[in-house]
């Protein structure tokens, strides 16, 4: 009596009940789902193969994508009906997929928000199940009727093999696979971001070359042609005009230089996040502490990023916090990299504030990082951003620098 107790408690809860001859409740819902799936499966194959027909043939004319986005959504309502039919009578529980992604598509709009509808990998699955599952329903429904009237001593045995692939089939191509799903979704609206921020960086750095250095150097051209001219008619007008080409050329080469400082210092790339990151210290209109601990320099694009969140910050703590002092610590935990800005101004940052942040939440983002703001209304500020750390190719190793203030060596 009491291994047979032993035994029953030690089954899976989850798990069916035994087969036996007297079928208990469960084995006769999993015989309703079997006698279902011909209907259910016939009317999956009939709207499937409509919608992708349909689709394809319209595919050369401006109704295609819309079809195939219409007959997808379709599919997941097939997928969600399944999935309740599954949960109900077969005891398999299965999570809702996440909603279609809002990426970016092919450059956003209508024709971005289609695309997107189109590349749905659940309205898919849906599809391929109702199509693969014709021949499967015709056999269940076939075989649960024939053991029902003819074969009553193992139709609990044949039932419970039936379901048992029915549970995997709907497990394999129904479940959400949420952390894929939401992974490429991630991906592919950090893709967009990127790609917007690489196509603002190139505007405003065409901008910045037209209205600074180019106009100088046209300017400049016009004043030596003139300076020529006048070399021998009046010889102390040319060189004039030869000294104020020269304050032009300072200039701009001054705007050059500053112009691409803001693509990527030379301070970063030769010697790294510490030196860099006081440069940035030193230009700030408050004092700064800077605390950089790493062993080594992450990968040139991670370092490039940190680089320019802390810079981006440190201006806002001049523009805008009213502080009297900051301070930027950067160190490794693990396999992140983590930026922390604090200042002792009157607080009140936030995403949607019109300081910038809502766009470093975004590149951040893109990247698989991670951005938080800490910022009470009458302060302090603390604010703490996280970077994946990949290690830079040559591994070459960084040094440790702490209790830097303002850029100058203690």
């Amino acid at each position: 009596m009491t291994a047979s107790v032993t035994s029953q408690d030690q089954r899976d809860p989850g798990a069916p009940p035994p087969v036996g001859f007297a079928y208990p409740g469960a084995t006769w819902k999993e015989f309703a789902h079997l006698l279902a799936n011909l209907p259910a499966t016939v009317l999956g194959f009939l709207y499937s193969v409509l919608f992708v027909s349909l689709g394809v043939g319209l595919a050369v004319t401006v109704i295609g994508l819309p079809v195939l986005v219409l007959g997808l959504r379709g599919a997941r309502l097939l997928g969600s009906a399944e999935r309740g039919r599954a949960r109900r009578l077969l005891g398999v529980r299965i999570d809702e997929p996440s909603p279609i992604p809002r990426g970016d598509g092919s450059g956003g709009g209508v024709l971005g928000r289609l695309w997107d509808g189109v590349k749905d990998p659940v309205g898919w699955r849906a599809a391929l199940y109702s199509v693969i599952r014709l021949p499967w329903g015709i056999v269940t429904f076939t075989v649960s009727l024939v053991s029902f009237f003819a074969l009553w001593p193992v139709l609990g045995y044949l039932v419970r093999g039936m379901a048992n692939a029915d549970r995997a089939m709907v497990r394999g191509l129904l479940s959400p696979s949420d952390e894929l799903e939401r992974r490429i979704a991630e991906l592919e609206s950090g893709r967009g971001v990127v790609v917007d921020t690489a196509a603002a960086d190139l505007r405003r750095i065409e901008r910045d070359l037209h209205d600074g250095a180019q106009a100088r150097l046209v300017a400049l051209a016009m004043g030596l042609g003139l300076a020529k001219e006048k070399v021998i008619e009046d010889p102390e007008a040319a060189a004039l005009m030869v000294e104020e080409a020269h304050g032009e050329v300072k200039l701009a080469l001054q705007e050059l230089r500053d112009l691409a400082r803001g693509i990527h210092p030379a301070v970063l790339t030769d010697r790294g996040l510490d030196a860099a990151l006081s440069a940035v210290a030193a230009r700030c209109t408050v004092p700064v502490r800077v605390e950089v601990d790493l062993r080594q320099r992450p990968a040139e694009a991670i370092e490039g990023i940190a680089y320019f969140t802390v810079s981006e910050l440190l201006q806002n703590v001049s523009k805008h916090s009213a502080a009297r002092t900051a301070a930027v610590e950067v160190w490794r935990a693990g396999d992140r990299l983590l930026l922390q800005v604090h200042d002792d101004g009157h607080g009140g940052a936030s995403l949607d504030g019109g300081t910038g942040m809502a766009g470093l939440a975004e590149r951040l983002g893109a990247v698989d990082g991670l951005f938080v703001i800490n910022s009470p209304r009458g302060g302090p500020t603390t604010i703490t951003a996280e970077l994946p750390w990949r290690d830079r190719g040559d591994d070459r190793a960084g040094r440790r620098v702490t209790g830097r203030r303002g850029g100058g060596e203690r």
